[in-house]
Order: structure tokens, then sequence, then C-alpha cells
């Protein structure tokens, strides 16, 4: 019914984006011209292998330089592209620059990209992609948590000549989207879903300051609330530096040399970064980190000046005071400049009197303006430059130093230092606090004539408000998560995690692990390391990154989107001596919640629940059932602590009197009535009955008990998990035949049949104890294993707990009811799994069924034990 492809392509995207749920609306801040706007995230790659801030402030702080030969990986003709003879055509007489490692390795799977589409794709929109990506973690936001926002994306980005590189019939009809400057920016709003303002800025090597400074106005216009604003240049081919030596404008020796003596052109360079933005205010309403504000900005053109691409100083003078004003700042309030400074002959100087003029003036000799320049650590990066110094001096802020520039040991000598308050940053110094934040300026002038000026300041930590919680150390286990899109990337990420704490011996674990829980998109397939300190996560993570088993390692992948969770809670068996102690020790909520418990069962009760579990007679039905009880309702409440809520419950014989209570239909305290009022009526039954596990189904099992009349099937746990329950001596003799005939079976650790005939004595008892119980409808549905179906717990009456101690427990029914209805993880809240190998059969024997976690286990029930169990979750 379609006539082209391109149809049928728009309906389905309709179809699938129709499906979608809709994304909860970001509120819109209003317009305010004069609101602070803060740099909440940074990304960024640039030569050298740097591929994140921190690593460029290192380059910086050690003094290192970037700069390196041609590329060996883009197909470039490198012996006949150079020639020391700039006038020959094509060629040039520079075989260096700053060049980004591995251009062409981009996943282009992890957002949905065909490889031919990536192929197609300049580098410049792969490498946004990725850098947006980790600005908006960076700053603790899941990115795909703005799908339906009003971000903004502000790009600078020139054309890089990509187009020209590949020929193929195949990619032609990804030519348009894959090469055109504006697709940049819409690259972006569209792989992430923003609607906000999205813009690509080609004022050439201004480009993205002026991105900063568009993002910086739509924020402050309320045309969005959060904005991801930077720039890109990837020279696909050596085009510039043929143009460029033409002209005799780059350094032999590919340095940019910012202000010295040296000058003798610049040095190509590529890289991207990325800062996101948002009002300083909404900042800390979100509880994001701020890096620095940008107090103000300002954009101008040359105009009819001395030379379309020539440098004009009133020009830059003027960008300069213009973004002061818009700061409400004097030139004495800034501390340092990040210049454009790239180390030509003619530019430097212009730039360098256009300071003098601004902020030199009626400066004392005692506190000089500092000036450098980042291109003399990484070349200069195009289209890029302006957001690499706003990194820079942002991470000098938080640092506390200036760094070196390079190659400037002595300033030039076609600029009067004399005549102001400069001076050229030649070795790195110590940033004084002096009684006012700390602000620097940077610039970026394009050789289009558009230039930008761009004021930061740090913002001190804001004092704690009264009554905030306090930061406290955090003791016992700590788990790092890690995912990725395929099984081979945790892998890597594992490493890349390690090599990362491992280089900053400082990182607390539990501050590695918030970050790596906290806004961040969590993937298919994942893996949790959970350790006891520093070197059991460090280890951990490399049996993960080499493939290898190791203790507190889980690795696992996703269910499908949609799949419910349930909380099975069994009944006896699971018990142990000691069973929660260590836990009520290590979890303030279990402990609350035990004592709680305590409390609802000391009117019922003449024995004391904490020393029961501490060392107590757990062989008594009156004490084991409460006992368990408490512990079950208590591990129920961790799991919700840390976020696990059950979309179901379903409680096993006794374990229905827990599953009603996390429901929330049964107070606690009628809780605690019904299961110690019928616990202690069980005691009359005590000596007369037994209860065996037989390893075959329910149908095969009432084959056999023909002969044995008084035997009933007490619980139906599973395709192959039978309980039965009757007098002792017959199920002796059952046991013996089971055996004979290859079938296992065992006795249950118990002297009562629960479920059979026996129980009926303690029915007019058992309702009359329990007549004044308030089941009420819960807050999270039930299902019952003894009607094998929903169930309102409003329905829970004294009656029905009298049934639920009669009735064959129904277990594999209301399994697989559950699982017809999408529950796909079904959690054993329980001190030990009883119930688990029933409903491992069960699923097993399920097309599409889910997974079964556990909580505690037997002798081993602490911090570390539980931190597994939710790492399995």
């Amino acid at each position: 019914d379609y006539p082209t492809p391109n149809a049928l392509a728009v309906f389905l995207h309709s179809e699938l984006v129709g499906a979608a749920p809709a994304p909860q609306p970001r509120v819109a801040l209003a317009a305010s011209t004069d609101e602070p706007v803060a740099i909440v995230g940074m990304a960024c790659r640039f030569p050298g292998g740097i591929g994140s801030p921190e690593e460029l402030w290192n380059l910086m702080a050690s003094g290192g330089d970037a700069v390196s030969g041609f590329p060996v990986d883009r197909g470039w003709d490198l012996d006949g592209l150079y020639d020391p003879d700039p006038e020959r055509s094509g060629t040039t007489y520079s075989q260096y620059g700053g060049f980004l490692t591995d251009v062409a390795g981009f996943d282009a799977a992890f957002f949905g990209i065909s490889p031919r589409e990536a192929l197609a794709m300049s580098p410049q929109q792969r490498l946004l992609l990725e850098t947006c990506w980790e600005a908006l973690e960076s700053a603790g936001i899941d990115p795909a948590s703005l799908r339906g926002s009003q971000t903004g994306v502000f790009a600078g980005a020139w054309n890089q000549g990509y187009d020209a590189v590949w020929q193929s019939p195949e990619l032609e009809g990804y030519a348009l989207t894959g090469s055109v400057t504006s697709i940049i920016s819409g690259r972006i709003a569209y792989t992430f879903g923003l609607e906000g303002p999205a813009v690509t800025v080609d004022t050439a090597c201004s480009s993205s300051l002026v991105a900063l400074h568009l993002a910086i106005q739509a924020v402050r216009a309320g045309e969005c609330d959060l904005a991801l604003a930077g720039g890109v240049t990837v020279m696909a081919t050596p085009a510039g530096f043929t143009g460029f030596s033409r002209q005799r404008g780059l350094s032999v020796d590919g340095r940019c040399k910012a202000f010295s003596t040296e000058s003798d052109g610049f040095g190509l360079a590529e890289g991207v970064g990325v800062l996101l933005v948002e009002p300083l205010s909404l900042a800390r309403e979100r509880g994001h980190q701020v890096l620095a504000v940008v107090r103000g900005s300002a954009v101008n053109q040359d105009g009819a000046s001395n030379g379309l691409t020539a440098p004009n100083g009133p020009s830059q003078q003027r960008v300069i005071r213009q973004a002061l004003a818009s700061a409400g700042l004097t030139p004495a309030d800034v501390d340092a400049v990040e210049a454009h400074g790239t180390g030509t002959p003619l530019g430097d100087p212009i730039e360098a009197q256009a300071l003098l003029a601004t902020y030199g003036k009626e400066r004392g000799a005692d506190r000089p303006l500092w000036l450098g320049s980042v291109k003399s650590n990484i070349g200069h990066t195009q289209a890029a430059a302006g957001v690499a110094g706003v990194i820079k001096m942002v991470e000098a802020m938080r640092h506390g130093i200036l760094p070196a520039t390079l190659h400037a040991a002595e300033p030039t000598d076609q600029v009067d230092w004399s005549s102001g308050g400069v001076e050229l940053l030649s070795q790195a110094r110590e940033w004084p606090v002096d009684g006012r934040p700390r602000r620097a300026g940077v610039s970026s002038f394009g050789i289009s004539g558009t230039n930008a000026h761009v004021i930061l300041e740090e913002v001190p930590a804001p004092e704690p408000a009264a009554g905030s919680v306090p930061v406290v150390e955090v003791s016992g286990p700590v788990s790092w998560v890690v995912s990725g899109k395929s099984e081979g990337v945790v892998g890597e990420q594992a490493r890349r995690l390690r090599s990362r704490v491992e280089a900053d011996p400082g990182l607390a674990p539990v501050d590695v692990a918030f970050s790596l829980a906290s806004g961040r998109s969590v993937f298919e397939h994942r893996a949790v390391v959970t350790g006891r300190d520093r070197d059991e996560l460090l280890a951990g993570l490399g049996a993960l990154a080499a493939g290898e088993p190791s203790v507190g390692v889980v690795t696992g992948s996703a269910l499908p989107v949609g799949s419910r969770s349930v909380f099975v809670f069994p009944g006896q068996g699971s018990q142990w001596l000691g069973m929660g102690v260590e836990l009520y020790e290590s979890s303030p909520v279990f402990a609350r919640r035990l004592d709680e418990c305590a409390a609802a069962l000391e009117p019922w009760t003449d024995w004391d629940l904490l020393e029961v579990l501490r060392g107590g007679d757990l062989e008594r039905v009156e004490v084991v059932q409460p006992a368990l009880w408490a512990v079950m309702v208590s591990l129920a409440e961790v799991w919700r602590a840390h976020g696990v809520e059950p979309d179901a419950v379903v409680g096993h014989s006794q374990g229905e009197i827990a599953a009603a209570v996390v429901a929330g239909g049964l107070s606690l305290e009628d809780g605690a009535r019904v299961v110690a009022l019928r616990s202690r009526l069980l005691t009359g039954l005590s000596g007369g009955g037994g209860m065996l596990s037989v390893r075959l189904s329910a149908e095969g099992v009432r084959e056999r008990l023909v002969e044995w009349p008084l035997v009933s099937v007490a619980a139906v746990n599973g395709p192959a998990q039978t309980v039965v329950a009757g007098p002792p001596e017959d199920l002796t003799s059952l046991q013996e035949a089971f055996e004979a005939a290859g079938v296992r079976a065992r006795m249950v650790p118990v002297d009562y049949a629960s479920h059979s005939a026996q129980v009926e004595v303690l029915e007019a008892e058992l309702v009359a104890e329990l007549k004044g119980i308030r089941p009420q409808s819960g807050s999270v549905p039930l299902y019952s294993t003894v009607t094998g179906d929903w169930l309102d717990v409003s329905e829970m009456d004294a009656a029905y707990w009298y049934r639920n101690l009669r009735a064959t427990v129904r277990f594999e029914d209301a399994v697989r009811g559950l699982l017809a209805s999408g529950h796909r993880a079904f959690v054993e809240v329980s001190p030990h799994p009883v119930l688990v190998p029933g409903l491992q059969d069960t699923l097993d024997d399920t097309p599409g069924a889910g997974v079964v976690l556990e909580t505690l286990r037997r002798d081993s029930g602490d911090a570390f034990r539980l931190a597994t169990a939710l790492a399995h979750a």
C-alpha cells in the first residue's frame, strides 16, 4: 500500500515514535537577561590522545606538547605532500600538526546508526555525538532522559572536505546528511531527541566561542533551560596545510609560539570540545556540580577593516569591553586571559596591543594580567579553539594554577609590554585567592572577522542549608556498575574505569560508585563489581576486563523492557541460627524494620525476637514462623530502600502473611498477630504428622498416593517439585517406595502435617483467634497460592488464613500466572533460597521466561552478601 520506500519509512517512524512513552517535559526557564549561567559539564578530544578535560589539564600542568607528525591512517600521500618550497602547488612545507587519534573509531551501533550512514557521516558529526553524550553524563544527566526536552544545541564547525574523501555510489543517499555543516547540530538534536534551538555556527576559528555566546543568550532568554555548546574540527584532507603553506602562514615545526620572539606562524590542529550550560539557580536546584560561571560574553565583527582576513585591534578592544560590560565587571576584576594566541607575527602583536589597551591600563605592577594560550600545547584547533581555551581556564581555576605557555621564554619585541600591566605566562604560577572569585577571559578571533570574548568566574561551593543531611563516611562493601550495548564493551569499560581509578589514588570508592550509578544510561549488557575496599574493587575490574570469573563480579544482560518484578516469600525451611543478625548491625533500614516487627510480635509471644535470632530455639514452630516472618518483612524493606519496588507479591504457605504485609493489605500488627497465633495453634499438631518433598510432578505423586490415602499433596512448587503431608509412618514407607523407583525424596524437618486433613481440627479456634484483624486493599497486587489467581488483600480475613493452612499450596500455578501477565524477575525475599529450584524449573518450562534472584544464604547474611544479591538484580 506504500508507493515508495520513503512512504513506508515515514509510516514506520510514526508508528515507532507514537508507541514510545511520552517524556516528562522539563520546566522552561522564564527569560532573565542577567541570570548567571553555569557550566555544569565538559567533554573533549584533543591531540596527543587526550580524551577528557582531566587529561587536557594533565598535559598543560606538565608542560606537555601534543604536536606530532602527519597521521598515517587517513590515506594522505605523505611522500608527495611535503616540499620545503612553499610555492609548489599542492604541497606543504610543514610536516607537523596536532591530530586526533583514531578518528574512524566510532561505535555507530551505540547511537543506532547504520554502518553505511556512519561511513558517509563526517567524523566531526561522530565526535560531537560522543562528546555531547559524555558532557551530559559528566553533569550527572542521563542523556536518554532529555528526549522531548527543550535542550539546545549550539555547535561551531566548518566543512573540512570529508565529502571529497569517499566517492561511492552506495553512499550517495547520505551525502547531504553526512557532510553539510547545518546537519551537525541537527544530528545531535535528532539522535538525543532534543527540541530546543539547534544551530551550527561557522565563523571559522571563533565558531565554538560564538556558539557558547549564543547558547548563553538562549538560556537567558528562556528558549532553553539547558544547552550543549562547543565546536569541532577534523581535517579529513591536508588541504589546510597546502593552502596555508601557499600563504606562508604555518610554522615549520607545527608549534604555535604565542606572543614569542620565535613566532613564525601557527600550527594546524584538530579537536572537539563540548560544554553543558544552564542557569546557575537551576543548576543548584537540580544538584548539578557547577564547574564555573559565565559572567559575560560578547560577539562583534571587524567590519571594513584593514583586510578581510586580517585581525583588527580596535574591534578586539570593543569586544572585550562589551563582554566586561555584560559581566558588570572592570578590567581589574579579571586575573588572566586565555588569548587567541596563534603564534603569527601579524596576529599576536595586534591581540597583545588590544589586551594592553583594555585589561592592561591602570593596573598595578604587583597584579598584572596573566596571558597564555593553550595552542602552544595542542596547536590551533580551529573551530574548537575557543572551547579548548574555556576548558583550560575552568580547569585552571579549579586547580588554582595558571599553566605555562610553551615556547614563550622571550615575549615578542614587536609589542611595547611596558605600556600596560600584561605579562606572558612563560612559566606556571599559582592562582591565589584574594578575597574574590578567580576570573578569566577567553578570546577567539575568526578569519571571517567575527570576534568573541567570554568572561569566566569560579563559584565557591554553596553553604550547606540549615538542617541539611551531613556527608557521612560509608563503611562496608561498595558496588561499581558498568554497562554497554554489547558484551565486549562491558569489559572495555571495566578496563577504562580501572585505569582512571588507578591514576587518581584520591578517588574514594563510594564517590566512584555514586558517579557510576547516577545520571548515566544503563544498557543491556551489565556488570557489577563489589568489594570491601579499593584493592578488591580494582581486582574485580581487572578480572572483568580479562573475562575471568571472580568473587564479587556479577555479569548479565537485561530483561526485556516492561518486564515486571515479583517479591516471593517462602514458608518454613529457610531459617538458620543467626539469620539477619549481621545485617541488623550493618543496615539501618533492616534494623529499623526488624525492631518494628519485634514490637508488633511482643503482645503475642513470650520470647524476644533478637535473642532468638542470635541464639534461640528455632526448632519450635511457634518461634520459627514468626521469626521468619519478621526477617522476610525486613528484607523486603531493604530491597525497597535500594530502589527495587515489587510489581506483585506472592507467598508460599505462611509466606503469604509476609506478602500481605508487604503488599500493604495487612498492617504490621495484624501480620504479627496472624503469624504468632496461627503458629502457636500448630503446636497442638506436633508429633502427629510430617512432610515429604518429592522430586516429581504433582500428577506423578498423586498416582502413587492411592496406596496411602491419609497422605495428601500439600504443595506444588514446580513441574518436578511436590510436597506431601500425612502421618509419619506413611511418609516413611512412601519415601522408601519413591527411592526404590529412583525418585528423589527427602523429609522436611517438621513434625506436623500442614495443608492436610490434620489441620481441620484447628479451624474454629483459628478463625475465632483472628476475628479482629482488618485486612484492606493493598498498594501492590498479590497473587494467591490458595486460589491460584489475583486476590484483593481485603479478602484475606480470618477464614482465609485457615484456608491458607489447609489447602494445597498452588505455587507453580501462581508462578505461571505471573509469567503470563508479564512478570519476569522473581526475587526470593528470605534468609535462604528454598523456593529457587522450583521457581527455576517452572521458568525453564516456560518460553521467554525470566530470572530468579536470591537475597541471603544460610550462614551468609552480611552486607557483602546483600550487595551481591543487589548486584544480581
